[in-house]
């Protein structure tokens, strides 16, 4: 059984985390099945959005702490396992938010630590009513300092502080006002609005969506008079694509546009 799922249905990827009997904990063996999927997807010019979900009762509870507890019994304690593991998590992360294709996440259950984090660091979100979120950490005396890098760059920072430092969950809806998620669906729908979203984005220019999301990722990081320089730049080579020449044509003359050669 793999451990990690792939099934597309035209241009939108599915990814489904398999280990519903450890919750889809981001063990080693996950962490790699996620970053080398994640990286075949982003040379596969048919994908033009992802959907990432996990078996079972649940999203993804975070990093598996059986593995951790017997990383202990090196010479340091431990100590250079955790930071190599750290250190590929942040990779795998990193590589959603670097990847041409929009990532969308389909969450169920729960979503803590990592878990949370993963669903931060997604592109979109979807989440089925009565999922929980958490970055619960502290309640066995771990803060959770790596998944508090995406949730407070998702939602405000007394709402993320307080998470961190209680332990405590919140609820998809409050999760959804927040800006974690983008919505919260009935739990039967939510397969169907998840994909409704990643076929809707598909439909669009892929060039221009890669460009779009690199673009987006790079001006939060800057001040906006330089944000402004450079997407003014982002929009000058985006014109120069011929297809998004024929985009406005399409549009100026009232019929679909012909993107059968976008790559």
């Amino acid at each position: 059984m793999a451990i990690l799922e792939r099934n597309d249905t035209g241009a939108v990827a599915h990814l489904r985390m398999n280990a519903p009997d450890r919750l889809n904990a981001l063990s080693d063996e996950m962490i790699a099945a996620l970053h080398g999927a994640l990286d075949e997807i982003a040379n596969d010019r048919t994908i033009r959005a992802v959907i990432l979900s996990g078996a079972g009762k649940a999203f993804c509870a975070g990093h598996d702490l059986k593995q951790m507890t017997a990383a202990r019994q090196g010479p340091d304690d431990g100590a250079a396992a955790f930071k190599d593991l750290f250190d590929r998590c942040a990779a795998m992360m990193a590589r959603i938010q670097s990847l041409p294709q929009p990532v969308i996440a389909q969450v169920h259950g729960i979503a803590t630590a990592a878990g949370c984090q993963l669903v931060a660091t997604c592109d979109l979100a979807v989440a089925a009513h009565g999922t929980r979120f958490g970055v619960n950490g502290v309640n066995i005396g771990l803060f959770c300092s790596t998944p508090m890098v995406a949730l407070s760059r998702n939602i405000p920072r007394k709402q993320a502080f307080e998470m961190l430092t209680t332990g405590e969950f919140i609820e998809a809806e409050r999760a959804a006002e927040l800006g974690l998620i983008n919505r919260a669906v009935d739990h039967d729908a939510l397969e169907s609005e998840t994909k409704a979203l990643a076929t809707q984005i598909a439909t669009k220019l892929g060039s221009a969506v890669k460009v779009g999301k690199e673009a987006f990722y790079a001006q939060l990081q800057m001040p906006i008079a330089d944000a402004y320089t450079y997407t003014g730049q982002v929009m000058v080579d985006n014109m120069a694509n011929p297809n998004t020449k024929e985009g406005i044509n399409a549009f100026i003359e009232k019929r679909p546009p012909d993107w059968s050669q976008d790559t």
